[in-house]
């Protein structure tokens, strides 16, 4: 007989033995913070459907990260908005466009930050996917010596990590042998290995001025309804040279890291994206949820599946509850 000599409740009484017994623990160090960088100096723009995010110049993301890293939050990953797209996004290899002036200004402010980069050509094309058009369709090899040229940008200027999430096949393979055949073999490759075509998207293509023009990203971005599918994708980037993984997004995709979580033992992250972001703030400003609890919970789910890394719009505020 189990009860009542068995009562469960009895390491729930108190918050110190609930601390004590807690099987997951969040700390700031599990998370790597987006930074929406634009030319410019002394530039902040509020992105009105992420409260409490902003889009800064260079010099205002090194002291968004100073003050980050002061929190614990150590890593930080950047996305660029350029002045000038084309049709082949070539100034995403701009060695003076935003993601390179930020690189230098974060390494300059905060030395210890540890600096990703997203590597994709979304924000940097007129037409807004993620990698160069043939007729309506997006070609897959001629988009990878870009995306190289990209990463090898990024890491002349600074970049610890470079993150490719453009989800053309081969793109790990690709950037690992130019990375490595310019002399950069210390540098990690974390990989958006398993990135949904997802409908948490739009707040960040709002941020990102990243939005299709036309049609969708369907073709080369995942269904949602597939696991083994990712699981595929996750090994297939580890054999070509991917250090960590990742699954965006995390919320809805739980089950996914956990499949993931078992089949590998390499770094994995989970993005907490856009919509993900806006719709807890939405509620909370309307008083239906409790704000911070709900992030913390979320979050705790996220690392609880599996999660060792969280990329979250949420770092900044979770890391001064957590401290």
């Amino acid at each position: 007989m189990t009860f009542p000599r068995h009562r469960y409740r009895r390491l729930r009484y108190s918050e110190p033995l609930r601390d004590m017994v807690r099987e997951t623990h969040l700390d700031p160090a599990d998370f790597i913070a987006p930074l929406f960088v634009v030319p410019g100096a002394g530039v902040r723009q509020a992105v009105p459907s992420m409260p409490g995010v902003d889009r800064t110049s260079a010099d205002l993301a090194g002291v968004d990260a100073s003050e980050l890293f002061s929190l614990g939050v150590k890593s930080v990953i950047l996305f660029g908005i350029p002045d000038h797209k084309d049709a082949t996004g070539t100034s995403s290899a701009d060695p003076e466009g935003p993601v390179c002036e930020a690189i230098r200004a974060i390494k300059a402010a905060s030395p210890q930050t540890v600096v990703i980069t997203d590597i994709c050509l979304c924000e940097y094309t007129d037409h807004g996917h993620c990698g160069v058009l043939k007729g309506q369709y997006v070609d897959n090899d001629p988009t990878l010596e870009i995306l190289a040229r990209e990463a090898l940008t990024h890491v002349q200027a600074g970049a610890d990590i470079v993150a490719p999430s453009d989800m053309m096949d081969g793109r790990v393979a690709a950037l690992r042998d130019t990375l490595d055949r310019e002399g950069h073999v210390h540098i990690p490759i974390l990989s958006y290995a398993a990135k949904y075509s997802s409908g948490f998207y739009g707040p960040f293509r709002e941020a990102a001025e990243s939005a299709p023009s036309f049609g969708d990203r369907r073709s080369y971005q995942m269904d949602p309804a597939n696991v083994r599918e990712a699981v595929k994708e996750v090994l297939s980037d580890i054999e070509e040279g991917a250090d960590m993984v990742m699954v965006k997004p995390a919320m809805t995709y739980l089950d996914v890291v956990r499949a993931v979580k078992e089949v590998t033992n390499v770094p994995l992250a989970a993005y907490n994206v856009s919509g993900e972001y806006a719709m807890v703030k939405a509620a909370a400003q309307n008083g239906w949820i409790d704000g911070k609890r709900v992030t913390l919970e979320i979050l705790t789910s996220i690392k609880r599946a599996g999660a060792d890394l969280i990329l979250t719009y949420h770092a900044k505020e979770a890391a001064q509850w957590l401290g």
